[in-house]
C-alpha cells in the first residue's frame, strides 16, 4: 500500500524526466559533414511530416535542403534510406533510447521511474506545438512503409524492451511475462493516444486535460492499481496451471 503514494503529488518524490537524464550525458561536437547530415533529415523529416512518404519527392527535399540528390546518397545511401533515418529521429523525439538507459539504470524505485517516463509523454503532448516526428511516426503508423520493420527493430524493441523491465519489475514478474507484456500497451497507449489527439479535444471538451500535472497523478493512480491487480491476478493463477500441467 506504501509504495502507491509515490503517485500523489503529496509524496515529494520525483525522478528527472527521461530528458533532463539524457542532457547530462556529454555530447561530442558535430563536424560539418554531421551538420549537413543533420540539415537534411531535420528539412525531409518536415517533408514527410507534411505529405507523407509517397507525397514527398527526392526533388523537393533537395531543393528546401539547398542541396542536390549527390549528397543525400552520400549520407543515406538514398531516398529510403533518408526515410528509415527520419523514421528513427521521429521516434527519438517520442523518448531517445539514450533517455530511457538514462532513467532504467538510476537507483530508485521502478514505480517512480515509471511515473517519469509516462509524466514526460503527457507533458510532450501538452506542448502547444508537437515536433514533427510525432506527425511522421503517426503517419506510418496508420499507412505503414516497407521501412516500418526497420523502425521496429532498431527503435521500438529495444526501447519496449526498457519499459517492460520497468513493469515487470513493479509487478514482480519477467519483462517477458504475457501479463506484463499486456500491461505494457494499457499503460503507455492513453499517453500516445493524449499526444496525438486534436488539442481542441483538450480545450473544449475535456479541459481538465490542460493540468499536466493533475493528469499525470491521476494516470498513475490508474496505471499502478491496473499492475497491481494484474500482477495479483497472475500469481493467483500461476499455481493452478503449474498443477494443470502434473
Amino acid at each position: 500500500m506504501a509504495s502507491r503514494s509515490s503517485s500523489t503529488r503529496s509524496s515529494g518524490a520525483r525522478l528527472p524526466s527521461p530528458r533532463q537524464a539524457a542532457a547530462r550525458i556529454p555530447r561530442a561536437s558535430r563536424t560539418d559533414g554531421s551538420t549537413t547530415r543533420l540539415h537534411i533529415l531535420e528539412t525531409a523529416g518536415q517533408l514527410f511530416a507534411e505529405r507523407g512518404f509517397a507525397e514527398s519527392t527526392s526533388k523537393e527535399i533537395c531543393t528546401r535542403a539547398g542541396t542536390n540528390m549527390a549528397a543525400v546518397n552520400y549520407h543515406f545511401g538514398s531516398r529510403d534510406g533518408l526515410y528509415e533515418a527520419v523514421l528513427i529521429e521521429a521516434h527519438r523525439q517520442l523518448v531517445s533510447i539514450d533517455e530511457l538507459v538514462s532513467l532504467a539504470s538510476a537507483a530508485a524505485d521502478p514505480r517512480l521511474k515509471l511515473r517519469a517516463f509516462l509524466t514526460h509523454l503527457i507533458e510532450m503532448g501538452s506542448q502547444p506545438k508537437a515536433p514533427w516526428g510525432f506527425r511522421v511516426v503517426l503517419r506510418e503508423a496508420l499507412s505503414p512503409s516497407p521501412a516500418m520493420p526497420v523502425l521496429i527493430r532498431r527503435a521500438v524493441l529495444p526501447k519496449a524492451k526498457l519499459i517492460r523491465g520497468l513493469i515487470g519489475g513493479i509487478m514482480g514478474l519477467p519483462d517477458d511475462h504475457p501479463s506484463v507484456q499486456r500491461a505494457l500497451l494499457f499503460t503507455v497507449l492513453p499517453c500516445i493516444v493524449m499526444t496525438v489527439a486534436p488539442r481542441d479535444l483538450g480545450r473544449k471538451v475535456l479541459p481538465a486535460l490542460k493540468d499536466a500535472e493533475g493528469l499525470a497523478d491521476d494516470l498513475m493512480r490508474y496505471v499502478f492499481a491496473g499492475l497491481d491487480a494484474l500482477a495479483a491476478e497472475a500469481r493467483a493463477s500461476a499455481p493452478a496451471t503449474a498443477g494443470k500441467r502434473r
